[in-house]
């Protein structure tokens, strides 16, 4: 996990729907054609209860016949009935969109971060990215279960009701036109203070997530310098922040909500005060008065509650933001990747072309500024590699940009294809020095990525690892815990090992495999190595120990020097 935060203010889209969300979640499409028949629908049942009600209240005191008022009653119990229904769709529909759009998100941002490769992933928090799928992607119940739903309904609700008060009273229709826009430009004035607010407080639940997880990581390392108290204090300033954040964001909330209702009351009565004295005068009719004044209010709530929604929908559209910039760097990356060149005989994923030859011609990896030292060599199946050389030559950063998580000039082909065309899961085994172990059994950690892992496979490469007399079916907690140091590079070795035996790679990059190993076990990693070369597999090793020379078929030495770029 990389301690390097966001930089620069948070971006975010400035209309009402990110269009953004129709490209990258397809179940959003559907929703939308979904939410505006109901929002039809519903637009129509709330004029047909105002002339209804209107028609009963004006029959009973103009002595209506019982039967003809009957009907109407039942007919308004009825449009009462089928309100209740159209929220209840509204609602299902909503969630269920929300649900489908949540799963097509996550899936897109694990595929757009696979597209981005451990490069883009080495200089980003794990930890907010994780915030950002887990919690933020969850905040979208919110945005497509209230905000989006009201925004829909206010776009189609409004302008009707309008229409139709205008058509039955013009007077009350113009006063609606002259007054609506004030609430606009009300939730203009304070959706851009929420916004700002919103971001900062999400901002500030990233950083609090980053800093537990780094903290929770490293505590063993804080203690042994007695600097755990101050971590503890940090992520309580960080938790204080956060809470103020929050306060800060209801705050505003309230007031939005306060002021929407204030102005809508307003408006309101003042259809009602124009109409009563009209009536007074006998300028309008009971039954149109009485049809307008009911409308009034359902003219001004859609918008209110979009004002208010907002706010709820808040988190979800920041996270969103988040999310849509990842696939966005994503997409314009897999563009780029999709010209790159390829040979008839490039690995697919069904396997490796057979002899493929790994070349390294001039490669020169960037790294923060720095181009570092040239590697060039060949690698053949059947061959062991070995990279030598002092720290800060560019060893590790040569296999990184192998498996694509450095930048580098020069060329680098496999089987006469550019290995940056090439998913480095279709045709490299990698160990590095972290062993990157996950929680569950060895057998899952060794047969990692494979569906139907082989017992017989996971022993062997258990065995070649010298990690033999670790049990399978063994238990291990978060990040290996339960094995020592030395164990759990020996099973990362034997992961790699058994990618090797399983045929999903043709090529072995260990990097430091022993650095924690005794010598006699060294010596017979060393002779594993050797046996899977002669079996025809490409070896690359990175090792400070001379023994490494001994099975090695070429020695490529790397010196420390650098260019800055």
């Amino acid at each position: 996990m990389s301690d390097t935060e966001s930089a620069g203010p948070p971006r975010t889209s400035n209309r009402p729907v990110d269009p953004r969300l129709l490209r990258y979640a397809r179940a959003s499409r559907g929703f939308f054609v979904a939410i505006g028949a109901i929002a039809v629908a519903q637009t129509a049942v709330v004029v047909a209860f105002a002339w209804l009600l209107t028609r009963a209240i004006t029959g009973a005191i103009a002595g209506m016949p019982l039967p003809e008022l009957s009907s109407t009653l039942v007919a308004l119990a009825a449009v009462v009935a089928a309100r209740a229904v159209l929220l209840w769709a509204r609602e299902a529909v909503a969630a269920r969109a929300a649900a489908r759009v949540q799963t097509q998100l996550r899936q897109a941002l694990v595929e757009a971060v696979g597209v981005l490769g451990p490069e883009w992933l080495a200089i980003r928090n794990s930890a907010q990215l994780a915030v950002t799928a887990g919690r933020g992607l969850d905040a979208l119940e919110a945005y497509f279960g209230r905000y989006l739903p009201q925004l829909v309904q206010t776009v189609v609700a409004t302008p009707i009701i309008v229409a139709v008060m205008w058509w039955q009273d013009w007077i009350s229709g113009l006063t609606v036109v002259l007054t609506l826009p004030l609430i606009p430009i009300f939730m203009v004035l304070i959706g851009l203070a929420t916004r700002s607010v919103q971001q900062k407080q999400w901002r500030t639940l990233q950083r609090l997530a980053a800093r537990f997880a780094d903290t929770v990581q490293g505590l063993s390392t804080l203690k042994v310098f007695g600097r755990q108290h101050r971590a503890a204090a940090s992520i309580e300033q960080v938790t204080g922040e956060y809470r103020r954040e929050t306060m800060r964001v209801l705050r505003i909330s309230f007031l939005s909500g306060f002021a929407l209702e204030f102005l809508a009351s307003i408006s309101v009565a003042i259809i009602a005060v124009s109409i009563g004295f009209r009536l007074l005068d006998g300028a309008i009719a009971l039954g149109v008065g009485l049809f307008v004044l009911l409308l009034a209010p359902e003219a001004y709530l859609p918008l209110r509650q979009v004002g208010v929604q907002f706010h709820a929908a808040a988190e979800g559209v920041a996270a969103t933001d988040d999310v849509f910039d990842v696939l966005d760097a994503a997409r314009s990356t897999g563009r780029g990747r999709a010209t790159a060149p390829t040979a008839p005989d490039a690995p697919t994923a069904d396997g490796v072309a057979p002899g493929a030859v790994l070349r390294l011609d001039d490669v020169r990896v960037l790294r923060g500024g720095r181009m570092l030292p040239p590697a060039s060599f060949e690698a053949a199946p059947g061959s062991v590699v070995l990279i030598e050389g002092p720290s800060g030559a560019g060893k590790t950063s040569t296999l990184a940009a192998l498996r694509g998580a450095a930048d580098f000039r020069g060329t680098a082909e496999y089987g006469g294809a550019d290995v940056r065309a090439l998913p480095p899961s279709v045709w490299l085994a990698w160990a590095g020095q972290h062993p990157g172990l996950v929680a569950g059994s060895i057998s899952a950690n060794v047969a990692l990525g494979d569906d139907e892992a082989e017992p017989a496979l996971v022993r062997r490469a258990l065995e070649i690892a010298c990690a033999g007399d670790l049990d399978p079916a063994r238990e291990l907690g978060v990040q290996g815990a339960g094995l020592s140091g030395g164990q759990a590079q020996r099973v990362a070795v034997a992961r790699a090992v058994y990618r090797l035996l399983r045929g999903r790679a043709r090529v072995l990059a260990l990097d430091e495999p022993s650095a924690a190993l005794d010598p006699e076990t060294e010596g017979s990693l060393w002779r594993g190595l050797r046996a899977l070369a002669d079996e025809g597999a490409t070896v690359l090793l990175i090792s400070h120990r001379t023994s490494a020379r001994t099975i090695a078929d070429r020695v490529v030495r790397l010196e420390p020097s650098e260019v800055v770029v």
